[in-house]
């Protein structure tokens, strides 16, 4: 799995089949998956307001700020996942606090900016910090910019391979992108923590967690 995450690219079709042997292999997980753990840490002092999960995959983060009393919207390029999450939205009452779009966030323009944009594991078709830095733009004055990446460091893994280059940063790349004169840095922080696998496996996962607040 390693030596295809190095050869494949982060488009359409990628994501699709992803998604598709991901439900295939576990779709109980894929449903019900839990929210990455940062999420409450980081955005749990907020006052709820507009969010964009950018790369919501199936929607575990977008339906926890929902349920937060945010108004979110999810943007993923999988329609597969996204007819997914939409259902637990459902299922879990939450689906008017929720829109959901299928698009390319490496094209698509929202139009508007939030009061909160995060990101977790997303790769799309470019490299991984211009990807940041355009949906940093997409915070409004006072907001807040949440990234949670795969860390790039010698023998990190994630989701149980290692994740190519490109789909890999280090902190000080995130932070170095983030202008102190634009953004105030609250949280810039590497951890490893332990997930469950294919077959039981423990798995260990190398973060990078980045929250800033755009100045007014």
């Amino acid at each position: 799995m390693a030596e295809q995450a190095m050869t494949h690219g982060f488009d359409k079709d990628y994501w699709e089949r992803h998604w598709h042997q991901a439900h295939r292999d576990g779709p109980a997980a894929v449903a019900g998956s839990a929210p990455h753990p940062y999420l409450a840490r980081e955005t749990g002092s907020l006052v709820p307001g507009t969010a964009l999960d950018a790369g919501c995959g199936a929607g575990a983060e977008a339906i926890w700020l929902a349920s937060h009393g945010w108004h979110v919207t999810a943007v993923d390029i999988a329609p597969e996942v996204l007819a997914r999450a939409a259902e637990a939205a459902t299922n879990s009452g939450m689906f008017e606090r929720v829109q959901w779009v299928e698009a390319d966030l490496t094209v698509w323009d929202p139009g508007t900016r939030f009061d909160l944009v995060t990101t977790h594991y997303a790769h799309p078709a470019i490299p991984q910090l211009a990807f940041y830095d355009r949906i940093s733009g997409w915070v409004a004055p006072g907001g807040t910019l949440l990234i949670v990446g795969h860390l790039h460091t010698s023998g990190a893994t994630g989701h149980g391979h290692h994740p190519p280059a490109e789909a890999s940063v280090t902190l000080a790349d995130i932070t170095a992108g983030l202008d102190n004169t634009t953004w105030e840095i609250t949280t810039a922080e590497e951890h490893v923590r332990t997930v469950t696998g294919p077959g039981g496996q423990a798995v260990p996962l190398h973060d990078v967690v980045v929250r800033a607040t755009r100045r007014p």
